[in-house]
Protein backbone atom coordinates (compact mmCIF):
# COMPACT_ATOMS: atom_id res chain seq x y z
CA UNK A 1 0.00 0.00 0.00
CA UNK A 2 1.88 2.97 -1.23
CA UNK A 3 -1.01 5.18 -0.96
CA UNK A 4 -4.05 5.25 1.52
CA UNK A 5 -6.90 5.42 -0.08
CA UNK A 6 -9.66 7.45 1.86
CA UNK A 7 -13.03 7.84 1.56
CA UNK A 8 -16.20 10.18 2.72
CA UNK A 9 -17.04 8.24 5.79
CA UNK A 10 -13.56 8.46 6.73
CA UNK A 11 -13.55 11.70 8.14
CA UNK A 12 -14.68 12.54 11.87
CA UNK A 13 -13.62 15.91 11.11
CA UNK A 14 -12.34 18.64 8.28
CA UNK A 15 -8.77 17.35 8.15
CA UNK A 16 -9.13 14.87 10.54
CA UNK A 17 -9.78 10.90 9.62
CA UNK A 18 -10.30 7.21 11.69
CA UNK A 19 -8.96 3.88 9.91
CA UNK A 20 -10.33 0.52 10.57
CA UNK A 21 -10.20 -2.61 9.05
CA UNK A 22 -7.80 -3.48 6.36
CA UNK A 23 -5.81 -0.57 6.37
CA UNK A 24 -5.79 0.16 9.96
CA UNK A 25 -3.90 -3.70 9.79
CA UNK A 26 -1.74 -2.83 7.16
CA UNK A 27 -0.63 0.23 9.19
CA UNK A 28 0.13 -1.82 11.75
CA UNK A 29 1.35 -5.32 10.47
CA UNK A 30 3.80 -3.31 7.17
CA UNK A 31 4.50 0.13 7.85
CA UNK A 32 4.58 -0.10 11.59
CA UNK A 33 3.67 2.94 12.35
CA UNK A 34 3.74 4.97 15.16
CA UNK A 35 2.16 8.03 16.50
CA UNK A 36 3.68 10.83 14.73
CA UNK A 37 4.17 9.04 11.50
CA UNK A 38 3.37 10.42 8.21
CA UNK A 39 2.39 8.56 5.07
CA UNK A 40 0.98 9.19 1.51
CA UNK A 41 -2.52 9.62 1.69
CA UNK A 42 -5.21 10.43 -1.13
CA UNK A 43 -9.16 11.32 -1.18
CA UNK A 44 -10.98 9.21 -3.25
CA UNK A 45 -11.55 11.15 -6.63
CA UNK A 46 -9.07 14.25 -5.48
CA UNK A 47 -5.89 14.94 -4.39
CA UNK A 48 -3.06 13.44 -2.96
CA UNK A 49 -0.87 14.79 -0.07
CA UNK A 50 0.11 13.12 4.11
CA UNK A 51 -1.55 11.52 7.30
CA UNK A 52 -0.04 12.20 10.87
CA UNK A 53 -0.81 9.74 12.77
CA UNK A 54 -1.83 10.98 15.82
CA UNK A 55 -3.57 8.14 18.07
CA UNK A 56 -3.94 4.81 18.08
CA UNK A 57 -6.83 2.60 19.57
CA UNK A 58 -6.81 -1.66 19.46
CA UNK A 59 -8.83 -1.14 16.21
CA UNK A 60 -8.20 1.97 14.79
CA UNK A 61 -5.74 4.68 14.14
CA UNK A 62 -6.62 8.72 13.94
CA UNK A 63 -4.63 10.83 11.13
CA UNK A 64 -4.31 14.42 10.77
CA UNK A 65 -4.63 14.69 6.60
CA UNK A 66 -3.78 17.88 4.09
CA UNK A 67 -4.07 17.74 0.28
CA UNK A 68 -1.60 19.53 -1.80
CA UNK A 69 -1.45 17.78 -5.41
CA UNK A 70 -3.29 15.92 -8.13
CA UNK A 71 -2.91 12.38 -8.70
CA UNK A 72 -0.95 11.50 -11.97
CA UNK A 73 -2.82 11.53 -15.60
CA UNK A 74 -5.00 8.60 -16.64
CA UNK A 75 -3.86 6.75 -19.64
CA UNK A 76 -5.97 7.67 -22.94
CA UNK A 77 -7.19 3.95 -22.95
CA UNK A 78 -10.53 2.38 -23.57
CA UNK A 79 -9.79 -1.68 -22.74
CA UNK A 80 -13.06 -4.16 -23.65
CA UNK A 81 -12.22 -6.90 -22.22
CA UNK A 82 -14.08 -10.61 -22.86
CA UNK A 83 -14.36 -11.57 -19.40
CA UNK A 84 -11.49 -13.50 -18.52
CA UNK A 85 -11.29 -16.57 -15.45
CA UNK A 86 -12.27 -15.31 -12.48
CA UNK A 87 -8.66 -15.45 -10.84
CA UNK A 88 -7.27 -13.75 -14.12
CA UNK A 89 -9.67 -10.98 -13.68
CA UNK A 90 -9.24 -9.80 -10.35
CA UNK A 91 -5.19 -9.41 -11.69
CA UNK A 92 -5.79 -7.87 -14.65
CA UNK A 93 -8.88 -5.21 -12.94
CA UNK A 94 -5.61 -4.63 -10.23
CA UNK A 95 -2.83 -4.32 -12.95
CA UNK A 96 -5.18 -2.10 -15.30
CA UNK A 97 -6.03 0.21 -12.03
CA UNK A 98 -2.67 0.42 -11.30
CA UNK A 99 -1.19 1.20 -15.14
CA UNK A 100 -4.26 4.72 -14.93
CA UNK A 101 -6.60 2.63 -17.58
CA UNK A 102 -10.16 5.08 -15.72
CA UNK A 103 -12.76 2.39 -18.02
CA UNK A 104 -13.24 -1.32 -18.66
CA UNK A 105 -15.52 -2.90 -20.47
CA UNK A 106 -16.36 -6.53 -19.46
CA UNK A 107 -17.72 -8.47 -22.56
CA UNK A 108 -19.55 -11.18 -23.42
CA UNK A 109 -17.57 -13.97 -26.01
CA UNK A 110 -18.77 -17.09 -27.48
CA UNK A 111 -15.40 -18.25 -25.92
CA UNK A 112 -15.97 -17.35 -22.33
CA UNK A 113 -17.31 -19.65 -19.76
CA UNK A 114 -21.05 -18.82 -19.32
CA UNK A 115 -20.26 -19.97 -15.55
CA UNK A 116 -17.94 -16.86 -15.42
CA UNK A 117 -20.83 -14.28 -15.16
CA UNK A 118 -21.99 -15.58 -12.11
CA UNK A 119 -18.92 -15.76 -10.41
CA UNK A 120 -18.94 -13.83 -6.78
CA UNK A 121 -16.08 -11.77 -7.99
CA UNK A 122 -18.35 -10.15 -10.94
CA UNK A 123 -20.05 -8.41 -7.58
CA UNK A 124 -19.31 -4.42 -7.31
CA UNK A 125 -17.66 -4.48 -3.72
CA UNK A 126 -15.10 -7.47 -5.61
CA UNK A 127 -14.95 -5.38 -8.53
CA UNK A 128 -14.19 -2.11 -6.01
CA UNK A 129 -11.17 -3.93 -3.91
CA UNK A 130 -9.13 -4.38 -6.76
CA UNK A 131 -9.38 -1.23 -8.65
CA UNK A 132 -8.85 0.46 -4.77
CA UNK A 133 -5.64 -2.11 -4.44
CA UNK A 134 -4.32 -0.94 -7.73
CA UNK A 135 -4.88 2.67 -6.93
CA UNK A 136 -3.13 2.00 -3.73
CA UNK A 137 0.02 0.77 -5.70
CA UNK A 138 0.22 3.55 -8.14
CA UNK A 139 -0.62 6.01 -5.61
CA UNK A 140 -3.57 7.14 -7.29
CA UNK A 141 -7.26 8.54 -6.42
CA UNK A 142 -9.71 8.16 -9.77
CA UNK A 143 -11.54 4.94 -9.36
CA UNK A 144 -11.70 3.32 -12.86
CA UNK A 145 -14.81 2.65 -14.33
CA UNK A 146 -15.90 -0.80 -15.07
CA UNK A 147 -18.88 -1.66 -17.18
CA UNK A 148 -20.53 -4.98 -17.23
CA UNK A 149 -21.56 -6.27 -20.80
CA UNK A 150 -23.13 -9.88 -20.78
CA UNK A 151 -24.52 -9.19 -24.38
CA UNK A 152 -22.30 -9.17 -27.47
CA UNK A 153 -23.94 -8.10 -30.31
CA UNK A 154 -26.05 -5.14 -28.72
CA UNK A 155 -23.16 -3.79 -27.14
CA UNK A 156 -21.21 -3.80 -30.65
CA UNK A 157 -23.71 -2.58 -32.61
CA UNK A 158 -25.37 -0.21 -30.23
CA UNK A 159 -23.08 1.01 -27.59
CA UNK A 160 -19.40 0.67 -29.25
CA UNK A 161 -19.99 3.21 -31.69
CA UNK A 162 -20.55 6.11 -29.36
CA UNK A 163 -17.49 4.59 -27.65
CA UNK A 164 -15.53 4.79 -30.61
CA UNK A 165 -15.85 8.69 -31.32
CA UNK A 166 -12.46 10.17 -31.37
CA UNK A 167 -10.81 7.08 -30.73
CA UNK A 168 -7.73 5.18 -32.11
CA UNK A 169 -9.71 1.50 -32.42
CA UNK A 170 -7.83 -1.63 -32.05
CA UNK A 171 -8.15 -5.04 -32.00
CA UNK A 172 -5.40 -7.38 -30.48
CA UNK A 173 -4.85 -10.70 -32.33
CA UNK A 174 -1.88 -13.10 -32.20
CA UNK A 175 -2.46 -13.83 -36.04
CA UNK A 176 -2.88 -10.05 -37.36
CA UNK A 177 0.60 -8.77 -39.87
CA UNK A 178 0.20 -5.13 -38.34
CA UNK A 179 2.34 -4.74 -35.02
CA UNK A 180 0.62 -3.17 -32.48
CA UNK A 181 1.77 0.73 -32.39
CA UNK A 182 3.95 1.73 -29.80
CA UNK A 183 4.06 5.25 -27.47
CA UNK A 184 0.92 6.92 -28.91
CA UNK A 185 -0.27 10.02 -27.52
CA UNK A 186 -4.01 10.46 -28.35
CA UNK A 187 -6.79 8.51 -27.04
CA UNK A 188 -7.48 4.50 -27.43
CA UNK A 189 -9.75 1.85 -27.40
CA UNK A 190 -8.75 -1.59 -26.79
CA UNK A 191 -10.36 -4.49 -27.75
CA UNK A 192 -8.97 -8.23 -26.18
CA UNK A 193 -10.70 -11.62 -26.27
CA UNK A 194 -10.63 -14.34 -24.16
CA UNK A 195 -8.30 -17.37 -24.01
CA UNK A 196 -8.16 -18.65 -27.83
CA UNK A 197 -9.58 -14.84 -28.87
CA UNK A 198 -12.73 -13.79 -30.44
CA UNK A 199 -14.37 -16.43 -32.72
CA UNK A 200 -14.43 -15.08 -36.18
CA UNK A 201 -17.80 -13.60 -35.94
CA UNK A 202 -16.78 -11.04 -33.32
CA UNK A 203 -13.55 -10.35 -34.85
CA UNK A 204 -15.63 -9.41 -38.09
CA UNK A 205 -17.99 -7.17 -36.04
CA UNK A 206 -15.13 -5.14 -34.94
CA UNK A 207 -13.46 -5.04 -37.65
CA UNK A 208 -16.59 -3.86 -39.72
CA UNK A 209 -16.99 -0.84 -37.26
CA UNK A 210 -13.53 0.52 -37.63
CA UNK A 211 -11.39 -1.88 -35.52
CA UNK A 212 -7.55 -2.10 -36.58
CA UNK A 213 -6.07 -5.90 -35.78
CA UNK A 214 -2.87 -5.73 -34.05
CA UNK A 215 -0.62 -7.99 -32.58
CA UNK A 216 2.18 -8.34 -30.21
CA UNK A 217 4.11 -10.64 -32.87
CA UNK A 218 4.86 -14.55 -32.92
CA UNK A 219 4.68 -15.61 -29.10
CA UNK A 220 0.84 -15.85 -27.96
CA UNK A 221 0.10 -14.71 -24.38
CA UNK A 222 -2.29 -15.02 -22.16
CA UNK A 223 -5.10 -12.58 -21.36
CA UNK A 224 -2.92 -11.74 -18.26
CA UNK A 225 0.37 -11.29 -19.65
CA UNK A 226 -0.92 -10.06 -22.73
CA UNK A 227 -3.36 -6.50 -21.39
CA UNK A 228 -0.27 -5.39 -19.48
CA UNK A 229 1.76 -5.74 -21.98
CA UNK A 230 -0.25 -3.85 -24.69
CA UNK A 231 -1.16 -1.03 -22.64
CA UNK A 232 2.62 -0.36 -22.41
CA UNK A 233 3.50 -0.59 -25.70
CA UNK A 234 0.46 1.75 -27.06
CA UNK A 235 1.56 4.38 -24.04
Amino acid sequence: MNLILLFEDDFIGERRVRLEGRRFDHLIEVHRATVGDRLCVGKAGGLIGSGRVISFDRNAAEMEVHFERTPPAPLPVTLILALPRPKFLRRILFCASAMGVKQIVILNSYRVEKSYWHSPFLKKEHIEKQLILGLEQARDTIMPEVLLRPLFKPFVEDELPAIMQGTLPLLADPHAGEPCPRGLGGPVILAVGPEGGFIPYEAGKFLSAGFRAVSLGERILNVESAVPALISRLF
